[in-house]
């Protein structure tokens, strides 16, 4: 007995949603890799930054407030 015409193109259609849910889940999962990656990727150069403008300002002078004279 074959099977009808009927249930192989409806097996067919449900492979194929499953081919393309599997598709668009792995892009997903690609897109969301790649911003985590670029989100790190920043933070990391934002703080080196920080820690740069920090190593420097610890190395000026701080300037002397002036000194108000009662009147």
């Amino acid at each position: 007995m074959t099977p009808k015409p009927k249930n192989t193109e409806a097996r067919a259609a449900r492979e194929a949603e499953r081919e393309k849910r599997a598709k668009d889940a792995a892009l997903a999962m690609q897109q969301y890799e790649a911003e985590k990656r670029a989100v790190l990727d920043k933070t990391a150069r934002l703080r080196a930054l920080r820690l740069a403008k920090e190593a420097d300002d610890a190395l000026k002078p701080k300037p002397k407030k002036p000194i108000k004279k009662a009147s």
